[in-house]
C-alpha cells in the first residue's frame, strides 16, 4: 500500500549547478506604489497604473506613464532602495510612453476621439517645474518613444490601433499607422521639421494597416519597428531606406494549451507565429524581439534576428519551461497564449551584455547573458509585480527597473507599482522553491497546505482548487537552496484525477498515505469534506461534515489538517453562521471512533471592511500551531502571524452544544517575513509545518497567477521549541 516518492537525491543526480565564488545577482531593493504619487488631498482610490518607465540620463530620476490617470508619474530613486514620489502631471489624454532626455521628458499622448479619428501630441515637460512647455502634432494615436542613443532625435509608433470589437477585430481598420522621426534641436523637439514614414506596402498579411507597435534605435541611427498583427520587422536606415522583412513562426514542444485547470507540459504549437511586440537593439545589427502575440500568433518566447531577417537563436519553450518550474506559469492562459512575452530591454553591465525580458502573464523578469548571440545563457527569473509592461535598465547605477501595470484594488488586491533590482555580490534572493530539473517537468502553484515527512526537511504541500483538475501532493526537499519540488503525486478518484476538490489541508497518516481536507463550496458543488488517500494518491475513504455542523456553512470552510493519534484536527477558516462574532471552530474527527468534536478559537478583531480567519494548523510537541491572517493585501495588511495553542486545552466538545473557548499566543509575526524579498506584503500565507528536526517552514499560496503576481514565499522560521 505504500508509494515511494522518487529519491530525493535525484534531484542531485540531475546535477545542480553549485554558486560561483563570487556570485552576482539582480534581486529586488524597493517597490513604489503608483497611489503614492498622488498629492495630499487627492482621491488615493481612484485607478492608477504604471505602464512604460524611462529614467533620466543621470539614473536618478524616474518617469513613467500612467494611462488611467492621464498623467505620467516621477520617481527620485537618489536612494533607489528608499524610492521618494515626485508627483504627476497631467497630459491631456493618455499617456503611451515617456523618455528623457537632458532636461525635458518627451511624452507620447494619445488624444484620439475614436478608432477612426485618430490623434495625439508628443508634449515636452520641463523636469525642473515639471511644467509642460511645448507640443507637437503627431497626426495620429501614437504608441511607443525611442531616443537615438546620441540624443538627436526621436522616433514615434504612430498605432492607429484597430477596434477589436469591430469585426472581431480583424484587420485592416483604417487609417494606416506609420513612424514619426522627430529631431531633437538645442534639447527641444523641432515640430516643423517631423518626417512621417509610411510603412504601407511591406508586410504580406495586411499590407495596407501596418499598425507600428514599438521602435528602437541603434548607435548608428536605424530604427527597428514590430509590426505586430502583420508579423513583420522593419528597420529604417539613417538614411530613409526601408528593409523589412517576416518575424516568422517557430514550433513550440512541451507546452500546456488547453485551459483546464490542471497543467501539462506535453502539447504542442507547430508553426506558430511570433507577432512580436516589444524590441530592442543588442548592437547594430542584432535586435532582440518580445513575441507576444496578438491576432493570430504568439510564440510564449522571444527571439534574436539580425537585421537581414535571420534568426541567430530563439527561445522556444524554454523560457515558458523555467517560469513553470518556480511556479507561475499562468494556466488559465494555456488555450491562449501563455505567459506572453511582453517586453525586452538589453544593457551591458560590467562589460557583460545582458537581455531583461518581461512576461506579463506570469509577472516574472528573465535575465540573460548575451555574451553568444546564438546561445544566450538564463541567469535568473525576478520576480515582479503584476503584469509587468515596461522595463529600464540603469547599468552605471547597476539598477533594472520594472513597471507593472495592473492595478487590482477594486477586487481588493494590490495596486500597481514601479519595482526596483540592484545587481550586486550574493546570491538570488527568488525563487524560494522550484522544480528545476525536475523530468517529467513538474508544473506547481497555489499551495495551500503543508505537512512534514520521515526526515529533516522533508515536506508534502498541496495544491488548491486553481488546478482543480488535477488535485496534487508534491514531495519538497527543503534542505536544499531554493527548495526543490522533487516529485508530485496525483490524487485520484478510481485511478483517475479526482474532480471537486479544494486541498487546504495535508496531513501524513503515519502508513505511509495522506489525510486531506478539503474546504469545499457548496455553490459550486464542492463538498466540504476529508480525504484519506493511499501512498499512491486514490482516495480510500471520504467523510463529510456532520449535517449539524453544514446547517450552518458557509464558503470558507477547513483550512488545514493535522493529526494527533487517532484524532484529526483542522481549522475553518472563518466564523459559520452559528459562531459567535470573532470565534472560529477548531474541529475534531475521532477516527477510530468516528465521532465529530470542536473547540472554539479566539481571532483577532480585523480592520474595516477586511476579515480574520485561520489558514492552517500543524502539531508539534505539546502545542498546536496555527496561522491567523487577514485577508489584506501590499500597504492594508495587518495580520499574518503564527499562532498556538496548548494541546492540554483541546478537548473537544459535542457538536450543537457549547464549545470550549481556548487561549492561544503569539509565536512570531510573519509580516517582516513577507517583506524579505521588498515587494508588497502577499496576503494568502497558508501553510505552515514543523519537520523532522523541529524546524518549522511557512509557504505561501500565489493563486496560481490568477490577478496575483505569482511570488511564492517559502521560508524556515528556525527550531520550533
Amino acid at each position: 500500500m505504500t508509494y515511494t516518492f522518487a529519491a530525493m537525491t535525484s534531484v542531485v543526480a540531475l546535477g545542480v549547478a553549485l554558486p560561483a565564488a563570487a556570485e552576482i545577482s539582480f534581486n529586488r531593493i524597493a517597490s513604489f506604489a503608483t497611489p503614492r504619487n498622488m498629492a495630499e488631498g487627492e482621491d488615493r482610490t481612484r485607478p492608477s497604473s504604471a505602464e512604460i518607465v524611462s529614467a533620466s540620463e543621470d539614473g536618478l530620476t524616474l518617469v513613467y506613464t500612467d494611462s488611467p490617470l492621464g498623467a505620467i508619474g516621477l520617481i527620485d530613486i537618489t536612494d533607489p532602495a528608499a524610492p521618494q514620489p515626485l508627483g504627476t502631471i497631467a497630459m491631456g489624454g493618455e499617456p503611451t510612453t515617456a523618455v528623457i532626455l537632458g532636461q525635458r521628458v518627451f511624452a507620447a499622448v494619445n488624444t484620439s476621439e475614436s478608432f477612426t479619428a485618430p490623434s495625439g501630441r508628443l508634449v515636452s515637460v520641463d523636469l525642473a517645474s515639471r511644467t509642460e512647455v511645448a507640443s507637437c502634432d503627431l497626426g495620429g494615436q501614437p504608441d511607443s518613444v525611442a531616443k537615438a542613443p546620441d540624443g538627436s532625435f526621436l522616433a514615434i509608433a504612430i498605432e492607429n490601433e484597430r477596434d477589436e470589437e469591430v469585426n472581431d477585430g480583424a484587420l485592416p481598420q483604417m487609417p494606416a499607422g506609420f513612424v514619426v522621426k522627430l529631431p531633437i534641436r538645442d534639447g527641444e523637439a523641432d515640430c516643423a521639421a517631423m518626417e512621417k514614414i509610411d510603412l504601407t506596402g511591406l508586410a504580406a498579411i495586411v499590407p495596407e494597416d501596418p499598425e507600428p507597435e514599438f521602435v528602437s534605435i541603434n548607435e548608428a541611427g536605424e530604427i527597428a519597428v514590430t509590426l505586430q498583427e502583420n508579423n513583420e520587422i522593419v528597420v529604417i536606415g539613417a538614411d530613409g531606406a526601408i528593409s523589412h522583412f517576416s518575424a516568422g513562426a517557430v514550433d513550440l514542444e512541451g507546452i500546456d494549451t488547453k485551459k483546464n485547470g490542471a497543467m501539462s507540459f506535453t502539447a504542442r504549437q507547430p508553426d506558430r507565429l511570433r507577432e512580436p511586440d516589444g524590441l530592442e537593439w543588442i548592437d547594430a545589427d542584432h535586435v532582440a524581439t518580445a513575441n507576444e502575440g496578438d491576432w493570430k500568433g504568439g510564440s510564449r518566447g522571444w527571439t534574436i534576428f539580425h537585421k537581414g531577417g535571420t534568426v541567430v537563436w530563439d527561445a522556444g519553450a524554454s523560457l515558458e519551461r523555467a517560469i513553470a518550474a518556480i511556479g507561475h506559469y499562468p494556466e488559465h492562459r494555456s488555450g491562449s497564449k501563455g505567459v506572453e512575452i511582453e517586453s525586452v530591454e538589453v544593457a551591458t553591465f560590467d562589460g557583460t551584455p545582458l537581455a531583461f525580458v518581461a512576461s506579463e502573464r506570469a509577472s516574472v523578469v528573465a535575465v540573460y547573458d548575451l555574451s553568444d548571440l546564438t546561445a544566450p545563457q538564463l541567469l535568473q527569473l525576478l520576480p515582479s509585480g503584476v503584469s509587468p509592461e515596461g522595463l529600464v535598465a540603469i547599468p552605471s547605477r547597476n539598477l533594472l527597473v520594472t513597471a507593472n501595470e495592473a492595478d487590482l484594488r477594486e477586487d481588493g488586491l494590490a495596486p500597481a507599482h514601479v519595482m526596483i533590482y540592484q545587481r550586486a555580490e550574493g546570491p538570488a534572493a527568488y525563487p524560494m522553491i522550484t522544480s528545476e530539473g525536475s523530468d517529467p517537468l513538474i508544473g506547481w502553484g497555489a499551495l495551500s497546505g503543508l505537512a512534514a515527512g520521515a526526515r529533516p526537511g522533508d515536506l508534502y504541500a498541496v495544491s488548491d482548487s486553481v488546478f482543480g483538475m488535477a488535485p496534487t501532493i508534491y514531495r519538497i526537499d527543503a534542505t536544499q537552496r531554493p527548495a526543490r519540488i522533487v516529485d508530485s503525486l496525483a490524487v485520484l478518484r478510481s485511478g483517475q484525477p479526482a474532480q471537486k476538490l479544494d486541498l487546504e489541508g495535508i496531513a501524513t497518516d503515519g502508513e505511509g498515505g495522506f489525510w486531506l481536507a478539503s474546504e469545499g463550496r457548496s455553490d459550486r458543488l464542492v463538498p466540504h469534506a476529508l480525504y484519506h488517500v493511499d501512498g499512491k494518491g486514490e482516495i480510500r475513504q471520504e467523510i463529510p461534515l456532520p449535517a449539524e455542523l453544514l446547517a450552518g456553512e458557509t464558503r470558507f470552510g477547513l483550512e488545514g489538517i493535522a493529526r494527533v493519534g487517532d484524532v484529526l484536527w483542522m481549522a475553518v477558516q472563518r466564523e459559520w453562521k452559528d459562531d459567535p462574532k470573532g470565534q472560529v471552530k477548531l474541529l475534531a474527527y475521532d477516527t477510530q471512533a468516528e465521532s465529530w468534536g470542536a473547540v472554539r478559537y479566539p481571532l483577532d478583531a480585523p480592520a474595516e471592511g477586511a476579515w480574520m480567519g485561520l489558514s492552517e494548523i500543524t502539531v508539534h510537541g505539546d502545542w498546536a500551531y496555527l496561522i491567523e491572517r487577514d485577508n489584506q493585501i501590499a500597504d492594508r495588511a495587518a495580520v499574518k502571524k503564527l499562532t498556538r495553542v496548548a494541546l492540554a486545552e483541546l478537548k473537544p466538545a459535542p457538536l450543537g452544544g457549547a464549545l470550549p473557548l481556548v487561549t492561544k499566543e503569539t509565536v512570531r509575526d510573519l509580516i517582516p517575513d513577507l517583506e524579505v524579498l521588498n515587494g508588497y506584503v502577499v496576503d494568502k500565507v497558508e501553510g505552515f509545518a514543523i519537520d523532522a528536526a523541529g524546524e518549522g517552514w511557512v509557504v505561501t499560496d500565489n493563486d496560481g497567477t490568477d490577478d496575483s503576481s505569482g511570488e511564492t514565499l517559502f521560508w524556515s522560521v528556525g527550531t520550533m521549541e
